[in-house]
């Protein structure tokens, strides 16, 4: 009988650990997806500069996009790396900006007719599908460790280690999601 307890014992003992194992490693998929959106956003962040100057080289009176871009890309920097809600935020209002201002290109054809200008909006688009690419990627590592933390009997030992539910890159502005009117 006593071995038949030790047995249960050390059983209960390898599932545990199997389960802990299992946690760091969905908690580290997590990060290594936030990860991989920091670096798309750096990115993205690094050339809204040239995009900008250019822009500016062609405009005199589109002052307020291009201060309106300026401004949320500083905004961007000075947010905590791991303010996952924050940065949805404002990367939000900055994927926003900068369609306004490729709006405003619109009305330069000398400006659309720039190669700096047309490889800086290439580069632009390239990123922007490699950060829609890592906030999948992301937000099924979080819905991988959420599910994990949540359920039983995995969250008896996310529960007693302290491992908590992660948040999803999300998009805040509600516009985004609404059906485009397309009419003919």
């Amino acid at each position: 009988m006593a071995w038949f307890f030790l047995a249960l014992l050390i059983a209960l003992s390898v599932f545990a650990i199997i389960l802990y194992n299992a946690l760091v490693r969905k908690r580290q998929m997590v990060e290594e997806g936030w990860s991989g959106i920091d670096v798309q956003l750096k990115r993205r962040a690094n050339l809204i500069p040239n995009l900008v100057e250019t822009v500016k080289g062609y405009t005199s009176h589109e002052n307020e996009t291009l201060k309106s871009v300026t401004e949320l890309r500083a905004e961007v920097g000075a947010l905590p790396q791991d303010d996952v809600a924050g940065r949805a935020r404002v990367e939000g209002m900055l994927s926003q900006a900068l369609g306004r201002l490729f709006a405003v290109a619109e009305d330069y054809p000398d400006l659309k007719a720039s190669q700096n200008f047309s490889d800086l909006h290439q580069s632009l688009d390239e990123i922007e599908n490699a950060i829609q690419m890592a906030r999948r990627y992301y937000n099924g590592a979080v819905r991988n460790l959420n599910v994990a933390v949540e359920s039983f009997p995995s969250n008896l030992i996310a529960s007693q280690f302290k491992f908590e539910k992660a948040e999803y890159f999300e998009i805040e502005d509600e516009a985004d999601r609404a059906v485009p009117n397309v009419k003919f």
